[in-house]
């Protein structure tokens, strides 16, 4: 486990592994210490390490991102080409149809 405390942002953040998340003793030290923050009027925050493979997942975010990146442009330049076509709503974006 990883505790980073920021007292300029009033900020605690606690970093727990996979087998930190199974600690009983672990969880209840833990639910100590957000009391005695909470009442400092620091806010509080838990992350803990996933299961899925973080190359994987990010690689497939990125290749989505890129993908919707390309529509819009594709889709703006439908508009610029032919400004007299109907307007739509299409994935958040205002294009021509």
């Amino acid at each position: 486990m990883e505790i980073k405390v920021d007292h300029d942002w009033k900020l605690v953040e606690f970093w727990l592994t996979k087998a930190d998340q199974e600690d009983a003793a672990l969880r209840e030290y833990l639910r100590q210490q957000y009391s005695i923050y909470k009442e400092k009027n620091y806010m509080v925050a838990q992350f803990h390490s996933g299961t899925e493979n973080l190359y994987g997942i990010t690689r497939d975010l990125l290749l989505n991102n890129r993908k919707r990146i390309a529509q819009m442009e594709v889709q703006r330049e439908k508009i610029v080409e032919n400004p007299n076509l109907s307007t739509s709503y299409y994935g958040g974006v205002s294009v021509q149809c």
